[in-house]
């Protein structure tokens, strides 16, 4: 039997147990994937006729457990997606039955009565399966008709940035033959005025990015103007050479290949270019506009227009924000950082500077904000080849000045007090320098 097999079998034992309840308590993360993750089991759910609440947390912590106990009884059923297997100890604190399906790596014995996590089968959570993609295989068990859900898996498994292998490839084959998903080649960016989409994009972020009059002059260069989905192949092959030598000269090898490729269509939702439709989850996401985003995934009409609209002017502030911030990062033995106060998005500041001018080390950004720090860790696929575990790097450093954390090998986060920042980043990047010279392959 194969990993994805296996994965399989343990998706339609979770799908059982969930069609024994009458009411489920939905608790989902609140980026794409844990939005699309929501998504995908709200369907699922009311297409089975169970009765659920949902809600959205940046984080699984002690108030969330409380707020789920306070509305649940003994015979309903929690489940946890895109978080919940790195706090078993948490998990445990909730009265009703739950059942956890996540890709992060899990922490200790998990008290729930089902647990789909890839970790368990041999498969990669981090880079093979996201959250959504999790949810779909519970819920393509849970009905077949909700094989057109499968849109909104490769759409979390684009926002976690992952890679269209083992149990991804499985989706996207399923997605693909049953025209839920096409796609086309070019520049993974979403659609629109090629120099608004090339001004304000942040994938790929280039010397060019959050500046409009380069951006003007760049394209003059190659003789391309007009709406991006609509050039000639020519036009695509111009664009994507000119972009690919920018990336040549700093980038990480695997940018490149995330930003020239395939485009993913969504034929069954309401904003067909995944890059769009991920860009506006994200931003409901960071804030925290739920509702919008929940919707968006249900295919509400309604919340379309207000959407699209917060999404361009977010975009428009993080390309002009991240431009601004990247002047302020510092370099460690072992990392790059850097000390902010209510950045729009640390998550994609932190990948910008690893994926596109320092890959050669991890980044951590630590951002004040709502009266803690939030951290957010980004590594590259070879880092973590020669050692880089960020998940074990961020949860240990966290832990040590009395925060927690946790994800993956290379993306992680963490909260900690204030006041500790210092303390913490010597501790990450004295234990990032461990792993990466246990390989002996450390860059200096």
């Amino acid at each position: 039997m194969s990993e994805v097999e296996k994965l399989i079998n343990l998706a339609k034992n979770a799908a059982e147990k969930i069609l024994k309840y009458q009411f489920v308590r939905l608790i989902s993360h609140n980026d794409a994937d844990g939005l699309t993750s929501a998504g995908i089991m709200a369907q699922a759910l009311l297409r089975a006729g169970i009765r659920f609440q949902l809600s959205i947390a940046a984080r699984l912590d002690e108030a969330v457990i409380e707020e789920v106990n306070g509305s649940t009884s003994p015979g309903d059923l929690v489940i946890f997606c895109d978080m919940g297997s790195g706090y078993s100890d948490l998990v445990g604190k909730v009265a009703a039955d739950v059942v956890v399906l996540d890709h992060h790596k899990p922490v200790g014995e998990s008290p729930a009565k089902a647990v789909v996590n890839a970790h368990t089968v041999g498969i990669d959570g981090a880079t093979d399966i996201s959250a959504s993609g999790t949810c779909y295989l519970v819920a393509r068990e849970m009905g077949p008709e909700n094989t057109d859900l499968a849109g909104l898996a490769i759409a979390g498994a684009v926002g976690d940035k992952q890679l269209f292998r083992t149990a991804n490839a499985f989706i996207l084959e399923e997605a693909l033959k049953a025209g839920v998903v096409s796609f086309r080649k070019g520049l993974k960016v979403g659609d629109g005025d090629l120099a608004e989409v090339l001004t304000y994009s942040t994938e790929p972020f280039l010397d060019i990015t959050g500046d409009p009059v380069k951006v003007r002059e760049f394209l003059g260069g190659l003789g391309l103007s007009g709406r991006i989905e609509e050039l000639s192949d020519e036009g695509v092959s111009k664009l994507v050479n000119a972009v690919a030598l920018k990336l040549a000269r700093q980038a990480s090898p695997e940018a490149v290949e995330a930003v020239i490729g395939d485009i993913y269509i969504l034929n069954r939702e309401l904003v067909p270019n995944v890059y769009d439709f991920i860009s506006i989850l994200n931003t409901c996401g960071k804030m925290k506009v739920y509702g919008l985003a929940v919707g968006l995934c249900m295919k509400d009409p309604g919340v379309l227009e207000e959407a699209l609209a917060l999404s361009r002017e977010h975009q428009q502030n993080l390309a002009r924000s991240i431009r601004e911030e990247i002047e302020k990062i510092h370099k460690g033995e072992n990392l790059w950082y850097i000390n902010t106060v209510d950045a729009l998005s640390t998550g994609t500041l932190a990948s910008t500077v690893v994926r596109y001018l320092h890959p050669e080390l991890p980044f951590i950004c630590v951002n004040e904000s709502e009266g803690i720090l939030k951290v957010s860790g980004r590594g590259t696929r070879e880092l973590v080849s020669r050692g880089l575990d960020l998940s074990f790097a961020l949860r240990e450093a966290a832990g040590a000045v009395g925060g927690n954390g946790g994800g993956h090998s290379v993306a992680s986060g963490a909260s900690i007090p204030l006041g500790t920042a210092e303390e913490f980043l010597g501790i990450a990047d004295k234990i990032i320098g461990e792993q990466l010279q246990a390989r002996g392959k450390v860059k200096k």
